[in-house]
């Protein structure tokens, strides 16, 4: 009987070690998906962008667009196609091309560009000489455009646009630029491709 119970007890306290231990092991692989989802969403980036302006941050989300320019530029998209961030590749030259339509996740510095009345006259100098740095012709990088909420098709079409946009947050809130956030990464791995 004495020893019925010492093997009961023993094969108890198996148990119940292998149960705390699975337990411990599933708290911990939790904490390992919960440390690795740190990543912000394109979402909440856009939406605090303004706040966090020249801090590190690191968002994950899938590449809609490698610009066809020596890739220097890629578009992550949050939720929808109107919710878009332009990664640029800075220092780090080019991205690889298997980041397009891949899950990617970026470690990156939240830069501001502003458009004012100075910038838009540059603008018109520069398509005045020829030159237009960016997209497919005048009317323009169509990712690009999308993610400024851009309308117009030509350069003048898209800086009327513009024009008109800075006269209105004037109004408004008494700014005369826009504001459109974007990321200079410093590093990045595609996640899931």
């Amino acid at each position: 009987m004495r020893k019925i119970i010492i093997v009961a007890t023993a094969i108890m306290l198996a148990f119940t070690a292998t149960s705390c231990g699975n337990r411990n092991a599933k708290n911990n692989s939790s904490q390992t998906v919960a440390e690795a989802s740190t990543a912000m969403e394109v979402d909440d980036l856009l939406a605090t962008a303004e706040t966090i302006i020249d801090q590190e941050i690191e968002v994950e989300a899938i590449c809609t667009h490698l610009c066809s320019h020596g890739a220097t530029k890629m578009f992550l998209m949050g939720s929808d196609d109107s919710k878009t961030i332009r990664v640029e590749a800075a220092k780090l030259g080019a991205f690889n091309q298997k980041c397009a339509n891949s899950i990617v996740k970026v470690k990156g510095i939240v830069r501001e560009e502003r458009i004012d009345e100075a910038y838009l006259q540059q603008w018109e100098q520069m398509a005045a000489a020829g030159g237009d740095e960016h997209g497919d012709g005048e009317s323009g990088c169509d990712t690009e455009k999308a993610a400024r909420g851009e309308t117009g098709n030509t350069v003048a079409e898209r800086i009327a646009d513009f024009r008109t946009k800075i006269a209105a947050r004037n109004e408004a809130e008494g700014k005369a630029y826009l504001s459109f956030y974007f990321i200079e990464a410093l590093s990045y791995e595609i996640i899931e491709g």
